[in-house]
């Protein structure tokens, strides 16, 4: 039996498995007994310093086929650790080859690197000597056959999409990502903060929200259960009310006849019951079905948390009263918006990167945000460069240029104003847009392309804009036309980043919520951090899944996330 208290072994492997297969300087798995694929061939000769050592292996079959008249099989293995594959020579001696080489099967083996014949693309490759998993599959049945699949297709089988090249190198990157995301705020100083996925306050103002709410489960039961076991009927409640006088009748006749105490104690416990019997059957009689009405509109202080309840479309308000106080933090999560929407670019939940600063002001927004963004390209062309490169050959061959060119390269910086003046020049000289250029619209991403892959091609910041397209969280600049807003462009998607700086001034923020008809009840909380200790702020929000988008150089969101939710799917 294992001495489940002996500390974990190093990952360098230079003990063996039950069988003796692990050969040292093999770079083991430190949780489980197999060699992850990316230790082998990811290494700086390919994996072929490894020839003559052993090693256990596990992964799954990309492409599988028999040889030499059925008398070995080469298996393509890939366990997710890496974009490439390992390849795996079998014997038919060693199992069923029939079941190993379908596309899928998961196979486990021990074996001894070997080096490849001489031409071959492969630095080195396995020759197994014993099979010591399979996890078959019925090739007629399996959804995802060896062939080139379509991403929509793939959207049908959420579940087994990341075994697909292009989904697994996604995974891969949108790691790197979380992980460079995390690192980046940690080296600064910030701290994570976990704000609520269940909200009362709008942040948007928006008003497209998922309600959270137990009423309508609450009404199906009382639906059902009154079908079951109906309410009483007045004439069931007039019987009980009789019933109540009748014992109360009894209880004073015995105390006129000076009855002994024991009769009247018990008279009275009868009186008890029949009230305790009739105060039940009053209150269910008032039991109606549906939703629990007060003045018309649904009452919602019958409800769950006793008001209305939202799934949060951002953690921004809550992580600001903690910046408040702890300075400088970040929030990283979930996020919902109800927008009834099928295009490319929305998602009905998605992530946030949602950092906030405390004695800082909108240059200092703007200069966080564009560090960050800068640190997550250099991540990624330092730490997945091998799937940036699958993608750049599958998808998008301008990919890693942008990467760096975004990472290396000083932002732009101009005012809202002056955007619209160099669209409405760009309108003059002929182009055309689809959506009308004038001062007080909200950009449109034809827009913020224009901006920034034609006449900047580099990474724009616009910042000042009208107070009416923006939130009432925003600060009010002292031409009362503007807030401190801004927004980080990039190629590809447009809007990256949006951020401001947040309103301190208690008086100037209550007209503002006011001005937008939102009740101030909700936010009084918010409005407190004004009152008690006001303080300087700004923050941003940085959609993950743009940037993986701009990343990756996909052109749907819902195939950069894993278990994509819109309008009429929500799978898993």
């Amino acid at each position: 039996m294992a001495d489940l208290s002996a500390p974990p072994t190093d990952q360098l492997a230079t003990t063996s498995l039950s069988d003796g297969v692990v050969s040292p300087n093999v770079l083991k798995a430190e949780f489980s007994d197999r060699v992850p694929i990316r230790s082998i061939i990811s290494r700086p000769d390919g994996g072929s310093g490894l020839a003559g050592q052993k090693a256990r292996i596990g992964g799954w079959v990309k492409t599988g086929r028999k040889a030499d008249k059925d008398a070995f099989a080469f298996l393509e293995l890939n366990d997710g650790s890496c974009p490439g594959n390992l390849q795996v020579i079998v014997e038919a001696s060693l199992g069923d080859l029939g079941q190993l080489v379908p596309t899928g099967t998961c196979v486990v083996v021990d074996g001894e690197f070997k080096l490849p014949p001489a031409g071959a693309k492969q630095k080195v490759e396995l020759r197994a000597e014993k099979v010591v998993h399979v996890g078959p599959v019925d090739p007629a049945k399996y959804p995802l056959p060896k062939m080139r699949l379509t991403l929509e297709f793939l959207r049908d089988f959420v579940h087994l999409r990341s075994r697909t090249n292009t989904i697994s190198a996604v995974a891969r990157i949108r790691n790197a990502l979380s992980y460079a995301t995390h690192t980046f705020f940690q080296k600064h100083g910030f701290l994570y903060v976990h704000t609520p996925i269940i909200t009362t306050s709008d942040c948007e103002g928006a008003g497209e929200m998922f309600q959270v709410t137990t009423l309508l489960s609450e009404a199906e039961k009382l639906e059902k259960e009154l079908i079951q076991n109906p309410p009483p009927s007045e004439t069931d409640l007039e019987a009980a009310r009789v019933l109540v006088k009748e014992k109360g009748d009894v209880v004073s006749q015995l105390k006129s006849a000076k009855a002994s105490k024991q009769e009247i104690s018990a008279a009275v416990d009868e009186l008890k019951k029949a009230k305790e019997n009739f105060s039940k059957l009053e209150e269910r009689s008032k039991l109606k079905p549906g939703i629990p009405q007060k003045d018309g509109k649904n009452d919602y202080t019958r409800d769950f948390f006793a008001r209305q309840a939202f799934l949060t479309v951002s953690g921004q308000l809550q992580v600001e009263s903690y910046a408040c106080a702890l300075s400088s933090v970040y929030t990283f999560g979930p996020t919902f918006r109800a927008e009834h929407s099928h295009t490319s670019r929305h998602l009905a939940e998605f992530w946030m990167v949602e950092p906030e600063l405390a004695f800082a002001d909108l240059k200092d927004d703007m200069n966080c945000a564009e560090a960050y963004v800068k640190f997550m390209c250099q991540w990624l062309l330092e730490n997945c460069l091998e799937d940036m490169e699958f993608m750049a050959d599958k998808f998008d061959k301008g990919c890693i240029d942008r990467l760096k060119m975004v990472a290396f390269t000083p932002f732009v910086r101009v005012t809202y104003t002056e955007a619209v003046e160099i669209l409405e020049e760009a309108v003059k000289n002929g182009k055309k847009f689809d959506n009308e250029v004038k001062w007080g619209i909200d950009l449109a991403s034809e827009h913020e392309r224009y901006l920034t892959e034609v006449k900047f091609q580099k990474p724009v910041i616009v910042y000042n804009y009208p107070k009416e397209i923006k939130a009432f969280y925003m600060r009010l600049n002292d031409d009362l036309k503007t807030v401190a807003a801004m927004d980080v462009l990039v190629p590809k998607v447009g809007e990256l980043v949006g951020g401001s700086q947040r309103e301190e001034r208690y008086d100037v923020i209550q007209n503002r919520i006011k001005e937008m008809g939102l009740p101030l009840e909700p936010y009084e909380w918010y409005l407190d951090l004004r009152r008690y200790g006001t303080v300087k702020h700004a923050g941003f929000g940085l959609g993950f899944e743009r940037m993986i988008l701009f990343a990756t150089g996909l052109e749907n969101i819902r195939d950069v996330i894993p278990f994509p939710r819109y309008p009429g799917r929500a799978d898993l």
